[in-house]
């Protein structure tokens, strides 16, 4: 894509910056990101994707938006209470960047949509609570060869990587990570456990400098590295992992990918 004169001063404090450039912003303009989840992550990570001129963005989510996601899922106001959040977020992103094309997918996705959900995109990021979504989201992305942002928040910590297995050895995939033995009711939800909104946004602002990376090939990945965030005492940690030997028979083998 070439960049036009409108292009070129929106997104001028981008053009300038070594890594990213007039080709990265390029990249950025043709890209399609699937943002699943319009929490507390999802909120933020959607804002800076759509400033940042991703061309695409598709948004799924089901829910409506309540008073008590107003103090993390900062696209939202209290006018919009009671409405889908996919709606009041197009709306939001629209007056924010008209030129990029937002896609509200008002629907819960799970084995029987998400390949044809995940397909039309370049990427797809996570910011779900739900083990079990994230385990239906990971493995369609990966059949389907789509790098995955994954971020987690819960109280005031956070953790995020990047997954791309599909490329084989020796990118690791969630399996790997967490291994099958959890089936997703072993975290507690927002409601049970609390969340600091800041803590919200800053892992969201991580996911959407992820997602920069990955569509301009921007630096090392985090595919094999886990970030944990400790907004208290502040610290940020990365904790390595790997595959194994046994993923390309077992994990590949048993997600279908």
């Amino acid at each position: 894509m070439t960049l036009n004169d409108e292009a070129l001063r929106r997104y001028a404090r981008h053009i300038v910056l070594p890594e990213i450039g007039g080709v990265g912003q390029a990249k950025l303009l043709d890209s399609a990101v699937l943002v699943v989840g319009m929490g507390g992550l999802g909120a933020p990570l959607a804002l800076y994707l759509a400033a940042a001129g991703i061309g695409r963005l598709g948004l799924v989510d089901d829910d409506r938006v309540d008073m008590t996601n107003l103090h993390r899922q900062v696209i939202f106001s209290e006018a919009d209470v009671g409405r889908l959040k996919v709606e009041a977020a197009r709306e939001r992103l629209s007056a924010l960047a008209s030129t990029v094309t937002i896609e509200p997918l008002a629907r819960r996705i799970d084995e029987s949509n998400a390949a044809a959900l995940i397909e039309p995109y370049d990427l797809v990021a996570d910011g779900t609570d739900n083990v079990l979504t994230r385990r239906v989201v990971h493995d369609a992305a990966m059949r389907a060869r789509r790098p995955l942002v994954s971020g987690s928040v819960q109280g005031v910590d956070g953790q995020l990587t990047l997954y791309r297995a599909f490329e084989g050895a020796p990118h690791p995939c969630l399996h790997c990570l967490f291994g099958d033995v959890d089936d997703g009711r072993s975290l507690p939800s927002c409601a049970q456990a609390g969340v600091l909104g800041p803590a919200a946004g800053l892992m969201g602002s991580l996911m959407a400098i992820e997602v920069i990376k990955t569509l301009v090939g921007l630096g090392p990945s985090l595919s094999g590295t886990l970030l944990h965030l400790d907004t208290i005492t502040p610290a940020l940690e990365r904790l390595r992992f790997s595959r194994p030997p046994a993923c390309a028979e077992g994990c590949v083998r048993d997600a279908g990918w």
